[in-house]
């Protein structure tokens, strides 16, 4: 099977790219990856769902291949929603199955309760709405999210991709071999290595998040057949209490679990590409 192919999309204000595996003829699946990672990260599943769907793996503002934003604008979970909903819009995708991986998830569940006639069919690993706020950590969230500025050190460079590898398995419980499509799309080439082409204001601290009863009210609109797929044990920061509360706020909705860590698609590709194939049909 040939590889994937690059795509441009250009929005208003700046350009996203995307990894699109199988033809143009075949109902479209966007795929939104996780925070910090980019569309290497479909690259074990999206080949097993592209017979029968052309997967666009999207990649989001400031991550991959995208666009940074511009000088002294920040990262905001609402703003990725309109970006995908704009790139679908680019793409010429009238109506389309959505599937999403953590950050990816979340802004995926948005973007179906935003317009849900454009959504057919909903698909979320590890995650179901944006990070929310229990009121506890409120007020210091905020005043760090405002104070944080940029630290003046300089982007990290690696000696090479193998080094990068490890640094990344460490940070996301991701064993290095399994972490290499993500690695290998996510560093640019610089004079001494190898560094993250990812924007770094995308680690700064959110001065604000939604309070989990908005969440909840967000997730009510969600008119799509959605299917919710967990990692067992339950990772640390998707409780599965809080995210069962979630899914009972969408109707209808299917969760399954399997074993692993949270990145279950590039753990387990062959099972959640059963899983993936179930929910879509044929």
């Amino acid at each position: 099977m040939s590889g994937p192919a690059e795509r441009a999309i250009e929005l208003p204000a700046l350009a996203l790219r995307a990894l699109v595996w199988g033809g143009d003829h075949r109902p479209p699946l966007l795929a939104l990856h996780g925070w910090l990672d980019n569309a290497g990260s479909y690259a074990r599943l999206a080949p097993l769902l592209a017979p029968h769907r052309q997967v666009i793996a999207l990649e989001l503002p400031g991550h991959g291949h995208s666009d940074h934003l511009p000088p002294g604008l920040h990262y905001h979970f609402v703003d990725y929603v309109r970006a995908v909903l704009a790139a679908a819009d680019a793409l010429g995708l009238e109506r389309f199955d959505l599937l999403g991986h953590s950050l990816g998830a979340g802004i995926a569940a948005l973007a179906a309760a935003a317009a849900p006639s454009r959504v057919h069919r909903l698909l979320l690993i590890e995650g179901l709405g944006p990070l929310g706020d229990d009121g506890t950590h409120t007020l210091q969230r905020f005043r760090d999210g405002i104070a944080t500025a940029p630290n003046g050190k300089g982007l990290r460079v690696f000696r090479d991709i193998e080094q990068a590898e490890a640094a990344r398995a460490i940070a996301g419980g991701l064993r290095a071999e399994l972490a290499r499509p993500i690695v290998e799309r996510g560093l640019a080439e610089v004079a001494d290595g190898w560094c993250w082409r990812s924007d770094p204001r995308l680690t700064r601290t959110s001065p604000l998040r939604l309070a989990e009863t908005q969440v909840h009210a967000l997730l009510r609109g969600i008119d799509a057949p959605t299917a919710l797929l967990l990692a067992e044990p339950a990772t640390s920061y998707l409780p599965s209490g809080p995210m069962m509360q979630r899914a009972a706020c969408v109707a209808g909705i299917a969760v399954s679990h399997l074993q692993g860590g949270h990145h279950l698609h590039l753990e387990h590709p062959q099972a959640v590409a059963a899983w993936a194939s179930a929910q879509l049909g044929p």
